[in-house]
């Protein structure tokens, strides 16, 4: 059976797999399968994707993976815009291993298979009337997939995703699947409560739900020097959930908060729900008209700030000064998202929080190109030159703060947690548009992201792991300290062998200078990669 499935495989490869299903558990795998991530930044072609059902299944991929000498990446949605989830390798995906195994009513306890999608288990979690304290912008990803690369939401009073979970499953580069918490394996747990998928397969995701709320939520856009002088009075505090979309051409932001609406109000009518009116960026016209302008400053960049003012006057208002907009009442998982549009780059960064007028100031006079004596001049600092670079917006602003719910002490704060240990952290968001899935022209996003990430490190940041951003493990390495070395140290124990590092994690988890890693790996017959090209076929690129 599998000489014919697997026909153009190597013939030792085949031959494992072959003796394999005398044992009756499925391998659930096929090849020609091309991967692509959400907004195809990146693709590849895996020699296999597997999706097991089972966890029997999942153990017997790993088992298999190891006898084959080949390594193991785990994809849910790809929504990531870097190369994280490509490999020339073993592709897994657990879209069919997302079921709920038990809801605790009383508790709001969940056991998740770690395949599940945040929209299905928010569905779940709905008709069990309970809901995720907080969610980011979007819904698509896995469980898994949100845990392992550290996604947050919008709110002072919450961190990353992670601090809901209580307990997690991994299945082990050796095939044996272990438990961990803050109290059973507590250096296993606090890895993998932010994994970028190097120590294993989550499998297994115990989660604390709390009871269902809806939000009453608007927006309201306003210069932007009004909301910065608001930044350590009340722009942060003034809900519970807020994020900031900022403009830096136009020098105007559109400011959304929300709070949860009290129960007793929905019951009695008080408040009713009602979904916001059609927006422009949302309407089939103004979604086209959009697309279409970003494609043609492609051609003419200089007209990249004109679509800015177009776009925020179609979508949000025209008028100076303080303009109330739309309003919602929805249940919370449906407030919390937002249309993230087109294929795009993303790079993000957290850094403390009271540094954010800082930084908002100084990108916005660096790509601006402000001159002393200009309205809103300041000394960016930024040693390059921003000259006929013309970027997209908004830059989105979102506060959150890991403190509230994780610390070390407690055991659940992530080893690779990107959020200040002592404060609350400012997430700035910048994204660069790729209409019709082509770049923009010439080095835009490189010249572009260099400043923006010179800023952030000047300012004390670090980069989220699921953005694109470059990084050498030796700047991780000094800006975690001993957190950096207790992850490597539980990384190299669980996966000694490195079936889950791919070229991605060699880049910025173990470095090139990791001989002994690469030799280890060379002598167990991994294929190669190297860390320029990857080692898996990337193609589907246009500038």
């Amino acid at each position: 059976m599998a000489a014919t499935r697997f026909a153009n495989l190597p013939a030792e490869v085949r031959d494992i797999i072959a003796k394999s299903e005398a044992d009756g558990i499925p391998f659930c795998a096929r090849t020609a399968y091309t991967h692509r991530t959400w907004a195809r930044t990146f693709s590849s072609l895996p020699e296999l994707f597997i999706q097991p059902e089972s966890l029997e299944e999942i153990e017997k991929v790993v088992s298999l993976a190891r006898q084959c000498r080949r390594r193991i990446v785990t994809v849910g949605s790809g929504h990531s815009p870097s190369d994280l989830t490509c490999t020339s390798s073993w592709m897994i995906n657990l879209d069919r291993y997302n079921r709920v195994l038990s809801i605790d009513k009383e508790t709001g306890i969940c056991v998740l298979q770690a395949g599940i999608r945040l929209f299905q288990l928010s569905a779940a979690l709905e008709a069990a009337g309970l809901a995720m304290p907080s969610l980011g912008s979007i819904n698509e990803q896995s469980i898994a997939g949100a845990i392992s690369t550290g996604t947050h939401g919008s709110s002072l009073r919450h961190g990353l995703v992670s601090e809901s979970i209580v307990a997690l499953k991994i299945t082990l580069a050796d095939g044996r699947t272990v438990s961990c918490s803050a109290d059973e394996r507590p250096d296993l747990f606090r890895a993998a409560l932010l994994s970028v998928g190097a120590l294993g397969i989550i499998t297994e995701v115990t989660f604390r739900a709390v009871p269902a709320f809806s939000l009453a939520w608007e927006t309201t856009i306003d210069s932007d020097s009004r909301i910065l002088n608001t930044w350590d009075t009340s722009l942060w505090t003034q809900s519970e959930f807020v994020r900031v979309w900022w403009f830096p051409y136009t020098r105007r932001a559109v400011v959304w908060k929300a709070d949860v609406v009290p129960s007793e109000d929905l019951a009695g009518g008080v408040i009713k729900y009602y979904d916001p009116p059609t927006s422009f960026q949302d309407s089939r016209l103004g979604y086209h008209i959009y697309h279409n302008l970003l494609a043609l400053a492609r051609w003419f960049p200089r007209i990249t700030p004109w679509i800015e003012w177009l776009f925020t006057g179609l979508q949000y208002s025209f008028r100076n000064g303080p303009t109330k907009l739309v309003r919602g009442v929805q249940p919370s998982h449906k407030a919390f998202l937002m249309n993230c549009l087109y294929s795009q780059h993303v790079n993000e960064w957290a850094i403390p929080l009271h540094k954010g007028p800082e930084a908002l100031r100084r990108l916005a006079a660096w790509l601006n190109r402000l001159q002393p004596g200009d309205p809103g001049y300041v000394d960016h600092g930024i040693p390059f030159s921003a000259e006929g670079l013309y970027v997209h917006a908004p830059i989105e602003v979102r506060a959150a703060d890991s403190t509230v719910h994780t610390s070390a002490e407690r055991g659940n704060r992530p080893f690779l947690d990107i959020t200040p240990v002592n404060g609350p952290a400012l997430y700035i968001n910048a994204t660069m548009y790729r209409p019709y899935f082509r770049d923009p022209p010439g080095d835009t996003v490189e010249r572009y992201y260099k400043a923006f990430e010179w800023l952030m490190r000047d300012l004390g940041g670090k980069p989220h792991w699921a953005k694109t951003f470059t990084v050498a493990p030796s700047e991780f390495a000094q800006w975690f300290g001993k957190d950096w070395e207790d992850f490597i140290r539980v990384r190299n124990e669980v996966d000694p062998q490195g079936m889950f590092v791919g070229p991605w994690h060699r880049r910025y988890l173990l470095g090139q200078e990791d001989q002994k890693g690469k030799l280890e790996l060379e002598e167990l017959g991994f294929e190669k990669e190297n860390a320029k090209g990857g080692g898996y076929t990337v193609f589907g690129r246009q500038n």
